[in-house]
Parts: structure tokens; sequence; C-alpha cells
């Protein structure tokens, strides 16, 4: 039966790897009547566009692809779209509506042009005979493998309502676990940029007018002072250079985190030690863990290749790593809870939990429960972080912007000391 699957998803596969593009284009022509005429048709290429106007009759004068304004640009897909269109499916099925109708409806009331060509896409599949998870599988940018295999195992077991009820569970607690990291993710960056962004400001615009007042004191400045127009002098010179610099470096870091899985795996291993944000992901990553592994049990999924998935939906090397090696452990025969205990990173509070559902046959409920206490966790982590840094931030502006402005103000008070 695997290797069935196997080869299933093998040839489909195949087939997206040899499947045109479609595009919209624009076309004008004359039809029999000597009419000019015009029109929009959706082909692969130019020369299938001209190949069917000409068995409709017309002669075509003008074919070219249609490209969007861009005040007009159609909005892409979004995770929260797919689930929310998962939601709508398990509702529709539930209520014994059939499936072709569900996705029927869903892609002619969508309000997105590419949500309706996406399910316009899957429902002419479906409708010729292919599998609603075969169906699916080609467009991995929106399914992920976790959720086709679990479309599949709804499929064999007769219960696809529950599993997309399930599958709509999973997606929607997994966005706002993900929007709750953004937003501890934020403000740290915020403040960094923000402060940065003055200091440069005050740096390049304010300093230089000072410095043009200092130069008719003919007294010696203060070191301080002297520093900041230093610094100032260096950056009017060579602001080009920082610039150039902050930019190649953010892209040689995306590029490199894009490309090499051993920096991606370290850049994970670094985030977990950063004070208060590493909390967060720490307990956001144990979220994932439970609720991926709750979803794919409840579902019927092996428990071994639920493991698999979990691992790989945790968002963390660690975890990733830790859960694959609990996997191998508890396909030698060990118990979750034990494998998971010699693993020295899951809390005492999560095994037990892990442990009890083994014992009581209720393993999927425990690890919804773990997932909600630390969700519930992760959300208290979050605002707290939100309201500790507004007051960081004002202390981090303004102590920067203060400590110029003193720096500035240190030959003017020296002066006056003089003078008086």
């Amino acid at each position: 039966m695997a290797t069935a699957a196997v080869k299933r998803k093998a040839k489909v596969k195949k087939t997206i790897k040899h499947q045109p593009k479609v595009f919209t284009y624009q076309w004008k022509g004359v039809n029999r009547d000597g009419q000019r005429t015009s029109g929009e048709l959706k082909g692969s290429t130019i020369a299938e566009i001209r190949s069917v106007l000409k068995a409709q009759g017309v002669t075509p004068k003008g074919v070219r692809k249609k490209s969007a304004p861009l005040w007009k640009s159609e909005k892409s897909i979004t995770a929260m779209d797919i689930a929310m269109m998962t939601r709508q499916i398990a509702t529709m099925l539930s209520a014994g509506v059939p499936l072709v109708t569900t996705i029927e409806l869903l892609g002619r009331g969508h309000e997105k042009a590419k949500m309706r060509e996406l399910l316009g896409t899957i429902l002419s599949d479906v409708q010729s005979g292919i599998p609603l998870s075969d169906a699916l599988r080609p467009h991995r940018r929106y399914f992920d493998d976790l959720y086709v295999d679990l479309v599949a195992a709804g499929e064999h077991s007769g219960s696809l309502d529950a599993v997309f009820d399930r599958v709509a569970t999973y997606r929607e607690k997994a966005e706002q676990l993900k929007s709750k990291i953004k937003k501890a993710m934020f403000y740290p960056a915020a403040v960094v940029v923000v402060a940065f962004a003055v200091t440069a400001l005050l740096l390049l615009f304010v300093v230089p007018q000072f410095e043009d007042i200092f130069k008719g004191f003919g007294a010696e400045l203060p070191a301080f002072t002297q520093m900041i127009i230093n610094l100032s002098r260096w950056l009017q010179s060579s602001w080009y250079y920082f610039a150039i610099a902050i930019i190649a470096g953010i892209w040689l870091f995306r590029r490199t985190h894009r490309n090499s899985q051993a920096f991606r795996d370290r850049v994970d291993v670094a985030v977990l030690k950063i004070p208060a944000i590493g909390d967060i992901l720490h307990k956001a990553s144990m979220a994932r863990f439970a609720r991926t592994l709750a979803t794919t049990f409840a579902a019927g999924v092996p428990l071994i290749d639920g493991l698999e998935s979990a691992a790989g939906a945790s968002g963390n090397y660690v975890y990733r790593k830790a859960l694959l090696k609990v996997r191998q452990e508890v396909m030698a025969g060990m118990q979750m809870n034990v494998a998971m205990l010699t693993t020295g990173l899951f809390p005492d509070m999560l095994i037990q939990m892990v442990m009890i559902g083994e014992e009581s046959g209720g393993l999927d409920e425990m690890l919804n429960k773990v997932s909600n206490i630390y969700e519930m966790q992760v959300d208290d982590a979050v605002d707290g972080l939100s309201s500790l840094i507004e007051p960081v931030m004002m202390v981090v502006i303004g102590t920067v912007v203060g400590g110029l402005i003193i720096g500035m103000y240190l030959p003017i008070f020296e002066m006056g000391n003089i003078v008086g």
C-alpha cells in the first residue's frame, strides 16, 4: 500500500513538472462577417490562442499576454485564505453538501481571482475522477504534504468531513500562533530600526550644524563631543558604503538562509537563546508539535508517520532533531513519553500528559490540551513583551537622542562656566 502511494505521488509530480503554465491573453481579430472583434482567452502560448481563434472562424490581428495594472494587481492567496476555505469545506460537507458541489460553490463565490482559478482547477480534476488528495497535491505551494496526507486518510476512512474539520482547526490555530510570534519579533526589531534611523538623521543633519558653530569657539572640544563629531564626519563621507553593507548583509543572510540547511539550523539554535524571545519560541514549537501530532493521530495516521509530520511542523531544528530521535525510539519499541524524556528537551508537564494519554488511549485529546496550554502561554508572553517593550523603546530612543544632544551642548555649557 505504501509503495502504491509513493508511485502515485511520483506520477503526480511528473505530471506537475510537464504541465504548461496557463496565462490570460487579449486578442483582436476579424470574424467571418468581416467585423472587428476582441476578447480574452486562456492558454499556454500565443500560437495556441491563434489556433483556437482560427478554429472559431476569427482571423487574429493581434494577441498579447494580459498584464494587470499595478493598482489592480491580483491579490495572492494567503495561508489564512486556505484555512478559511478548509473551514468552509468542513462545514458544507458536514451539512451533507456533495464534495463537487462544495468546491464549485466556493470557487464561484470567492472574491480573489487566483483562488477562483485554484478551486476551478481542483474541481476539474475531481470531476474527471481524480481523488481529492491527488487533485490537491500538484498545488504544493498551498497544500503541504501534511494537508494532503490527512485528506487522503479521510478519503480512505470515509470521514472526509471530520478530517477537514480537524485540518481547519489545525490551520486556524497555526495561523494564530504564527501571528503571535510575528508580533513578538516585531517590537524588538522596531526598537532597533527606530533607534538607528533617529541616530543616523541626527548625525547626518543636526551634528554638522553644531560643528559649524563650534569652529568659531577657538577652544578644544570635550572628548565626548569630538567623538560624536568624528562619527558624524565618517558617516557623511561613507554613508553609502554603510548603506550598501547593510543591504548586502541582509541579502546575503536571506540567500544563505534559503539555500543552506546547515545555516538555517544554526539560526534556529541561536534564536532559542535570545532573552524573552527564545522562551516564546520554545513554547510555540511545543504547541505546533502537539497540535500537529494530535491532528494526524486523530485522523488515523500511524504514530510513526505523525511524529515525522510533527517534527517538520515544529518550525525549529532543535525540536525537529529531538522529535526524529523520539520517532526512532518509538520504532524500536519504546513508549513515546520515555523517548521524549531521554531527549532532555521537553518539560515534565508535557511528558506526564503524553504518558497519561498513552495509558488511557486518548493521546490525541491530551496533545490537544497540551497545545492549548502552550498557545495560551505564548499569548500571555507576547502580551507581556508588548507591554514591556514600549517603555524600553522610549528609554532606548531617549538615551540615544539625549546622549547626542548632551554631547553637542557640552561645549556651550563649558563656555558658560568659563564666562561665569
